[in-house]
C-alpha cells in the first residue's frame, strides 16, 4: 500500500491532519502555553470586562479580544508549520557525498572511499562562510542551517528549538514567532494594567480598602499575578529578538558568538543590511518560503519519475544502437552539431531531467 512522505518521515516530528500540521515530538509544554494564555483571558472577559466597559470604555474588552486573536493566530502559525526542514539525502545522494562527490565513480561499484570533508568554504557577500557536513542527514548544510537534536532534522536558518510553541523556530516561521512574542507582551501588559485598575477602582468605591477590593474580585488578583510574572520574561524575550531581527542574526549565531570580534579581528555579518529598519523589514515583510518536504506526495513518486526518465533514456540508447540519430548530439535548427553530455552526467549522478 502506497504511503505519503509524512507517514515515513525519518525525523522525530509529529504530524496531524494528514501531514498538514507538523510539530515536535514533545508538545506538552505547548498545551501549557495555550492554557495560560486562554485561561487568563477568559478570567479577564468574565470578571473584569463588564465592569471596565461600564466605568471606563466599552472598547477595552474589544481590544483585549483582538490582541488574543492575533496572539493565537501567530502561535498556531509558528507551532503548526514546517520551520524550514531540509530533506535528507536519498541513498544515492548520500553515497555520492560519502565518496567525496566524485562524479566519475559508479555508485553501484563497491570501492574504498574516504569520508567527505567536514566543512566547505564559500563566499557570501565577500565573507568566508563554512558549510558543515551533517552525518545524520548526509548533506552539506546551507549557511545558517543547523541540526536540531530534539527534532533530529537540519533546519534552514535555525534560530532555536522552542518547547513553549512545540516546534523549532527557523526560516519559515521565525516571522510569526517574533510577532507572537510581541503581541503576547502587549497582551500581558494590557491585562496587568486593567486588572489592577479594576481592583483600585473597586477599593475607591467601597471603604478605600485595597484588601477588601481584592477579596471582592479574586479573579483580578490571579490575572494580575500571572501577567506580572509573565510580562518580565516575554518583555525580555521580545527585546532580545528585536535586537536579533534588527541586526539580522539568529539566537544560535548570537549564543555561539559567530559574528563577534575574535582575537582583535572584526568579523562582519554578511547577511545584515547594516540598517535596523531594513533588517526588520526583511524579517517581517520578506517573501514567504515554500516547504521543501512535499509531505503530501507519494513516497514512491520520485522513484517512479526516475524510472520513467531512465526508460526514455534506454529507448534513446536503443535507437542509437539501431543506427538512428545520435540522441546525445542533437542537431539544432541551423544544422550545426552540438555536443550534448548534460543528460549523461545527470543519469550518472542519479538526477536526470528531461524537458
Amino acid at each position: 500500500m502506497s504511503k505519503k512522505r509524512w507517514e515515513v518521515f525519518p525525523g522525530k516530528n509529529r504530524f496531524f491532519c494528514g501531514g498538514r500540521i507538523i510539530m515536535a515530538k514533545q508538545i506538552n509544554v505547548f498545551f501549557v502555553t495555550l492554557i495560560l494564555i486562554i485561561g487568563v483571558c477568559v478570567l479577564f472577559f468574565v470578571f473584569d470586562s463588564e465592569y471596565l466597559s461600564k466605568h471606563i470604555h466599552w472598547s477595552i474588552p474589544v481590544i483585549a479580544g483582538i490582541l488574543l486573536a492575533f496572539t493565537l493566530l501567530f502561535l498556531f502559525r509558528t507551532s503548526f508549520s514546517d520551520p524550514g526542514i531540509l530533506p535528507r539525502a536519498t541513498g544515492d545522494e548520500a553515497l555520492f557525498n560519502d565518496r567525496g562527490a566524485d562524479s566519475s565513480l559508479d555508485l553501484n561499484q563497491s570501492v574504498t572511499f574516504r569520508n567527505p570533508p567536514r566543512t566547505k568554504d564559500i563566499i557570501v557577500n565577500g565573507e568566508t562562510v563554512k558549510l558543515k557536513y551533517c552525518f545524520t542527514c548526509k548533506i552539506f548544510r546551507p549557511p545558517r542551517a543547523s541540526h536540531c537534536s530534539m527534532c533530529d532534522n537540519c533546519i534552514e536558518r535555525f534560530d532555536h528549538h522552542c518547547p513553549w510553541v512545540g516546534n523549532c523556530v527557523g526560516k519559515r516561521n521565525y516571522r510569526y514567532f517574533y510577532l507572537m512574542i510581541v503581541t503576547i507582551t502587549i497582551l500581558c501588559i494590557y491585562i496587568l494594567a486593567f486588572s489592577i485598575a479594576h481592583i483600585v477602582m473597586l477599593s475607591q468605591e467601597t471603604d478605600n480598602s485595597l484588601i477588601s477590593a481584592m477579596s471582592d474580585t479574586p479573579a483580578s488578583v490571579i490575572e494580575a499575578l500571572i501577567a506580572f510574572f509573565a510580562v518580565w520574561s516575554v518583555l525580555g524575550l521580545a527585546g532580545f529578538h528585536s535586537y536579533l531581527a534588527g541586526t539580522n542574526q539568529t539566537t544560535n549565531e548570537e549564543i555561539k558568538g559567530q559574528w563577534a570580534q575574535r582575537h582583535g579581528e572584526v568579523v562582519r555579518n554578511p547577511y545584515t543590511a547594516n540598517n535596523c529598519c531594513s533588517n526588520l523589514a526583511k524579517i517581517l515583510c520578506g517573501p514567504s518560503y515554500s516547504s521543501l518536504l512535499r509531505l503530501q506526495e507519494d513516497k514512491n513518486k520520485e522513484k517512479k519519475d526516475l524510472e520513467q526518465v531512465k526508460e526514455k533514456i534506454d529507448k534513446l540508447l536503443q535507437e542509437q544502437a539501431n543506427g538512428e540519430q545520435d540522441p546525445w548530439k542533437p542537431s539544432p535548427p541551423n544544422g550545426a552539431p552540438v555536443d550534448h553530455t548534460e543528460l549523461q552526467t545527470q543519469l550518472r549522478e542519479g538526477t536526470p531531467t528531461l524537458p
